[in-house]
C-alpha cells in the first residue's frame, strides 16, 4: 500500500507577521498510523524541501506520544525535509491520498492546480482522499466528473467557526472553512470543539481538527485495505 501526503509550503499567517505553515500533531499521528501498519508513505509540497511548521504546534501544550515520537525520529525528520514536489506526482502511483491541516494550506493548496488536479484524479480512480482539520480546503475548488463542487451533497468536516473563533484567527484566515464547505454544497457536521469527528462519505475522509488525525488515519487504513 502506497500512500501520499500533501503538505503546505506557505508559512505567512495573513498580514500578522506570524509564522504558520502544517500543524504538527496532524502530520505525526497519520504518518506514524500508516507507517506503523507498512504503507509505503511519500511526502510532497508545493515547493519541495522543507515544509514549514507552525511554530505553535511544537509548544509543549500540544505535544502528543507521536510528536514527541517525531522529534526524536531523525530519519522521519530527513524525509520530511526533503518533500518531493507536488507538480511532479502522480495518481497511478499511490493508493490514496492524504492532507494535513495547519492554517498554510488555507492559502496555498486550496486553489493549487497541482493538487487539484491529483484530488480529482484519486476521485476518478476510486482511491480515497481524506484530509484533516483546515485541511478540507483543498476539496473546495475541486470538481466531480460533472464538472460540479466535488463536495456538494457529501457529507463533510472541517476546522469549524466556533474553534477559529477560539483561536482567535476569523478575522486573519482569508475564509472561515466552514462556511466554505457549506457553500460548496457540502453536508457540512461538527462535533464539539476540540473532540474527534470524522466524517466518511465515499472516498472521501474528512477530520474536524487536531485531536481527529489518528482516527482520520485510521479510517484512511481502513478505506485502502
Amino acid at each position: 500500500m502506497k500512500v501520499l501526503i500533501v503538505l503546505t509550503s506557505h508559512d505567512q499567517l495573513g498580514d500578522t507577521g506570524e509564522k504558520t505553515g502544517f500543524w504538527l500533531e496532524e502530520f505525526a499521528s497519520p504518518y506514524y498510523r500508516l507507517v506503523d501498519a507498512g504503507v509505503s508513505v511519500t511526502l510532497a509540497s508545493p515547493q519541495g524541501g522543507q515544509p514549514p511548521l507552525d511554530p505553535k504546534s511544537s509548544a509543549p501544550d500540544f505535544q502528543t506520544d507521536d510528536t514527541r515520537r517525531f522529534e526524536n525520529d531523525s530519519a522521519a525528520q530527513e524525509r520530511l525535509a526533503n518533500t518531493e514536489k507536488l507538480a511532479e506526482m502522480n495518481v497511478a502511483d499511490f493508493d490514496a491520498v492524504f492532507y494535513p491541516g495547519g492554517h498554510g494550506p488555507l492559502w496555498d493548496l486550496h486553489g493549487n492546480e497541482d493538487s487539484i488536479r491529483l484530488i480529482e484524479g484519486f476521485i476518478g480512480a476510486g482511491k480515497p482522499v481524506a484530509a484533516v482539520c483546515h485541511a478540507p480546503a483543498v476539496l473546495l475548488k475541486a470538481k466531480d466528473e460533472n464538472g460540479a463542487p466535488l463536495v456538494k451533497g457529501k457529507r463533510v468536516t472541517g476546522f469549524s467557526n466556533s474553534e477559529e473563533a477560539a483561536v482567535a484567527l476569523t478575522d486573519v484566515v482569508p475564509y472561515l472553512l466552514e462556511d466554505e464547505l457549506k457553500q460548496s454544497g457540502g453536508a457540512y457536521e461538527k462535533g464539539e470543539d476540540w473532540h474527534p469527528l470524522v466524517v466518511v462519505d465515499g472516498l472521501l475522509i474528512t477530520g474536524q481538527n487536531p485531536a481527529s488525525s489518528a482516527a482520520v488515519a485510521d479510517a484512511l487504513l481502513k478505506a485502502i485495505k
